[in-house]
């Protein structure tokens, strides 16, 4: 295998970790459909750079599918379909294949090349590129609720800070760092935090770790006491936040 050459999920969930000795430490997961860059190879690992995010991490060999450079040049040009659903299965290329929330389905409109004849998918579903307003994005939060603590996770089986506000916002047609550290650079800061809005990022400052999605009135979603939550700025027990707009709808452009 080459260093630069590329390869696609086409499993349920890939656990990406920080060296290529067995029980590292879990950094993220690849999703169905996912499409990455090699980077390295060690044994039966190697090193990836996901396309979607630029995270990089090790994943078992014999767990990679390698596609060509003008397949994944066409995958980028893409507008594929997005799972919506909290888990489900696509036939494809004569087998089935359980999937979950936020993975990405080759379906599409592109004429570049037609896999819809392959795939078979009853599940619900968007464009990945289509991006929604914060009420969609409240009931896409739904799907996470009570969702355990998984560091390095971003599954409702499993997810943790950065995982749950990237992939809510992904599927919401919005793409953001898998870390809270890259979130906090995401879209406009918002200096008042008297002016923030439903959909706003909210990091307190005291936790550099922690992340949460502004709900509205006192409200505020993101992992606490263990799983994902909707809880008040008194369980949160922060005062200072640093606070980013990404939501379109929600930006105000000088």
């Amino acid at each position: 295998m080459n260093d630069g050459s590329k390869g696609i999920c086409r499993m349920s969930v890939v656990p990406m970790r920080a060296t290529s000795k067995n029980g590292s430490v879990l950094l993220s997961e690849l999703l169905f459909g996912e499409h990455y860059t090699v980077l390295d190879e060690k044994n039966d690992k190697i090193q990836i750079q996901l396309y979607f995010d630029d995270s990089t991490g090790w994943i078992r060999s014999d767990q990679h599918t390698p596609i060509s450079e003008e397949y994944f040049q066409q995958v980028n040009l893409s507008d594929y379909k997005v799972c919506i659903d909290l888990s489900g299965t696509i036939y494809f290329q004569k087998k089935h294949v359980h999937i979950l929330f936020g993975s990405v389905l080759p379906i599409t409109t592109n004429e570049l090349f037609k896999l819809e004849e392959q795939v078979a998918f009853n599940g619900e579903s968007k464009s990945l590129s289509q991006k929604r307003e914060f009420e969609y994005m409240r009931e896409l939060m739904k799907k996470y609720l009570h969702a355990p603590y998984l560091s390095g996770g971003k599954t409702p089986f499993g997810v943790d800070e950065g995982g749950f506000i990237q992939q809510v916002f992904k599927v919401c047609g919005y793409r953001l760092s898998r870390t809270i550290e890259g979130q906090k650079s995401s879209g406009h800061e918002i200096l008042d935090l008297d002016a923030i809005a439903p959909g706003d990022l909210i990091f307190p400052k005291s936790h550099k770790d922690s992340g949460f999605i502004f709900l509205g009135g006192d409200e505020y979603a993101g992992i606490y006491n263990g799983s994902v939550a909707i809880v008040g700025s008194d369980e949160i027990g922060e005062k200072e936040f640093i606070a980013r707009r990404v939501l379109l709808k929600n930006l105000i452009i000088d």
